[in-house]
């Protein structure tokens, strides 16, 4: 394990309710191929702190790359509305984006 993943890991532990910490490991899980972690992580923080927007976009692409296909049509749709209420334009249109694109793959594949 990196020492980046370990000082992360670490800050978790000590801070377990700093979103952003849950955040950076997860995304370090993804880049060194392990995605039920990052999932796991990812899952906390949209439960425990369902403001964190930047969650939704990562939670659901990794849905979708599990063939979780419906989790990651509903965890976009929960971002979008997360991103309105936040007035949050940018997160709004890239989640917005991605849902399209989801939901086009998934028309295409039927």
């Amino acid at each position: 394990m990196s020492s980046r993943i370990s000082t992360l890991a670490k800050a978790v532990k000590e801070h377990p309710e700093d979103s952003f910490y849950k955040f950076t490991l997860a995304l370090e899980m993804l880049k060194i191929e392990q995605p039920v972690k990052a999932r796991i992580l990812f899952e906390a923080i949209r439960n425990d702190d369902p403001e964190y927007v930047g969650v939704y976009y990562h939670l659901a692409k990794l849905y979708s790359e599990l063939k979780q296909n419906k989790k990651a049509l509903k965890t976009y749709k929960e971002g979008i509305k997360v991103a309105e209420d936040q007035n949050d334009q940018h997160t709004k249109s890239e989640l917005s984006s991605a849902l399209l694109n989801l939901e086009i793959e998934m028309e295409e594949g039927s």
